[in-house]
């Protein structure tokens, strides 16, 4: 991989002797070895890369309410398994009035902080990717600095990132830009994306979800962002945007929308492989890459069908670039057929799509169905929604079934910017290593998701009623009941006169 990097690059400034001397008794247990790294490479010289740029940790927050999608199915008066079996849906998560994207984030960031005993001042960057804007001016970065008041820590750069589902990724790319850049200070980066994805009554509303992720990014890190290894694609599209600043609700174009994201799933795949080629060849060998080189694969999940039909695509790339693939016996046996089809010709022909589903089926439970937990239970996150998807994976398996393994990604956002990533999971699965308690720290997903309360279809149409009238209101006490809320929850008490905002947080033990 160094071959790429033929110059180096000056990443450290020294800032003075008190981040110098920075005591590690600031930070937690678990994550003192790679901070102590961090500071060591503060120290070191200038002519070197931080090692292993990535996430350290990663926390996951989403309501504590959900509805059924099959008693929707009945609700809405629509077939039975439109949204249960034609979205691959299970449940959708959802937010009442006492919740906005502010106590999203705010309650995912205390929770990632309390988890691993960090310290206000150990952050020295911040960046939200959000898409959920209730200020034009605003951030939410900004309401997130009053947790990190107790340490007098004002010194954190970073602010929000917006473009659709894709604001969270630019934050994370920034990231770890950031701890692989001059403007280094030796400190963590946190990430943090939120939204709450609602629609208007009617076919879209079943594809909405809630939540938020913080992942915090520096050195030495179990998740290794695999540097020179990005395939992004930006292009102008409306096929999904808000230009009703007054209403949550997006304008759709359901038909373009699925367009717009495989296509950009093929030029990001195209994008990644030609620069895994390159690495690839400057190490001696010349193979292209494939699926088979992935051995997790996670996906921007609108609804999880979508995502099943992007996995069947990939394997249509591969199998249109592999000029020698065997289709008598096989991954690709039968599919002789479709040699010369075009992939740009593809985007809604059913025969392609149905064959390269049947086929890929089998790689498919293997490397992505485990990451659709989240997205089956809770719905789309928007921002959040491919990191809940790495969430998922990380909660479902051993470090050591994970080590040394490459896990994919694909983040879409409409209008459109995309990118295909892909991060390598350390080797180390010593019970204290940094990716065991990073995996520690996850496994109680299932648990928590199970743990929600259900509600209605009929309850949940009013809540969603509710927060449409009231959405941006001055003067206003939400009405949705504290006591439903996850005990630790950032919630909203009142939007006042001048439209400011005051939070509480439900501490039901104290």
């Amino acid at each position: 991989m160094s071959r790429i990097f033929t110059r180096s690059r000056r990443y450290i400034q020294l800032t003075g002797e008190l981040r110098r001397q920075r005591s590690l008794r600031e930070l937690s247990p678990a994550l003192g070895r790679s901070f102590a790294s961090a500071s060591a490479l503060f120290k070191a010289r200038s002519d070197s890369w931080p090692q292993d740029v990535g996430i350290l940790a990663l926390e996951v927050y989403f309501p504590s309410q959900y509805v059924e999608q099959q008693e929707l199915e009945k609700y809405d008066g629509v077939d039975a398994g439109k949204y249960t079996v034609g979205l691959g849906q299970t449940r959708m998560g959802f937010c009442s009035d006492r919740e906005d994207i502010n106590s999203l984030c705010l309650t995912v960031v205390q929770r990632l902080m309390e988890r691993n005993n960090l310290q206000g001042s150990s952050i020295g960057r911040l960046e939200v990717g959000t898409e959920t804007i209730i200020d034009k001016s605003k951030a939410v970065k900004t309401v997130l600095m009053q947790l990190f008041e107790d340490s007098g820590n004002t010194d954190i750069e970073g602010i929000d990132t917006t473009n659709a589902c894709y604001g969270g990724t630019a934050s994370l790319f920034n990231a770890a830009n950031w701890v692989e850049s001059s403007s280094w200070d030796g400190r963590y980066a946190l990430v943090v994306c939120g939204d709450i994805a609602v629609y208007a009554t009617g076919s879209a509303r079943p594809t909405g979800g809630a939540g938020a992720v913080a992942m915090l990014v520096g050195p030495n890190a179990p998740l290794t962002l695999e540097r020179g290894l990005r395939g992004t694609h930006m292009q102008h599209a409306y096929d999904f945007y808000k230009p009703d600043l007054s209403s949550e609700y997006p304008v759709v174009d359901g038909k373009l929308s699925i367009e717009c994201y495989f296509s950009a799933l093929d030029q990001c795949y195209s994008v990644y492989r030609r620069k895994f080629s390159e690495q690839r060849q400057g190490d001696g060998v010349s193979d292209l890459l494939t699926l088979n080189d992935f051995q997790h694969m996670v996906f921007h999940t609108p609804f999880c069908k979508l995502v099943q039909k992007s996995f069947a695509r990939l394997m249509l790339n591969d199998f249109l670039s592999d000029p020698n693939a065997n289709t008598e016996s096989g991954l690709y046996q039968g599919l002789q057929a479709f040699r010369n089809v075009k992939l740009a010709e593809t985007y809604s022909n059913k025969e392609v799509e149905k064959a390269f589903l049947k086929a890929s089926q089998g790689i498919f439970n293997q490397k992505t169905k485990p990451s659709l937990l989240l997205s089956t239970q809770n719905g789309n996150m928007y921002t959040p929604s491919v990191y809940g998807c790495l969430a998922s994976v990380l909660s479902q398996y051993s470090a050591q079934q994970l080590a040394d393994t490459r896990i994919g990604a694909f983040s879409y956002g409409s209008g459109l910017a995309a990118s295909m990533f892909s991060f390598r999971v350390s080797p180390n699965t010593a019970p204290d290593s940094p990716l065991t308690q990073l995996l520690s720290s996850l496994s109680d997903l299932p648990e928590r998701l199970e743990s929600r309360k259900p509600v209605k279809p009929d309850d949940f149409a009013n809540i969603m009623k509710l927060k449409e009238e009231t959405h941006h209101l001055a003067n206003y006490t939400p009405q949705g009941t504290v006591s439903d809320l996850f005990p630790g929850t950032w919630y909203l008490t009142r939007v006042d006169e001048k439209y400011r905002r005051s939070y509480s947080r439900y501490q039901p033990n104290k």
